[in-house]
């Protein structure tokens, strides 16, 4: 470690991205038999829990960029897992809609997932998953809502 650096073996910062790509790189290999990648998943599961969304709702859901959005929804599209209307039926809105075959592919792909979150968190009790999960919300939210860590008991 450098003098003004920080330490990786006590940064949470860095574990945390440590278990982010640790997540990736698992839901990516439970995924990729299925023909799908992390984000077409995302995308999929985003619009079976909220159907119609924009391509700007994807984007803050999906954490990527709405250009980035777009073109994961024609190919979403021209797999048939999507389907969004010719033209905007409000403004510049296209909101998409799951086709059959694509709330069927989300059905595999969420046992996958489901399987690889609970490899995840198999050395966990079921108090430590509730803890972690909790102390993940308020880590996520003091970054996001400064005023958050004011409320907090």
């Amino acid at each position: 470690m450098s003098q003004d650096g920080i330490d990786l073996g006590t940064s949470l910062g860095y574990l945390l991205k440590q278990a982010a790509s640790a997540l990736r790189v698992a839901m990516e290999d439970a995924l990729r038999p299925l023909g799908l990648t992390v984000t077409q998943y995302s995308c999929l599961e985003l619009l079976a829990q909220r159907p119609g969304l924009s391509g700007s709702d994807l984007a803050r859901g999906t954490f990527l960029t709405r250009q980035s959005v777009n073109t994961l929804l024609q190919q979403l599209e021209r797999d048939g897992d999507v389907t969004r209307p010719a033209a905007p039926t409000v403004g510049k809105v296209l909101p998409a809609t799951l086709t059959a075959q694509g709330r069927r592919r989300l059905t595999s792909a969420s046992t996958a997932v489901r399987e690889v979150e609970r490899r995840m968190l198999a050395g966990l009790t079921t108090r430590e998953q509730e803890q972690a999960f909790v102390l993940l919300q308020r880590m996520a939210r003091s970054l996001t809502d400064p005023a958050a860590d004011a409320r907090e008991p």
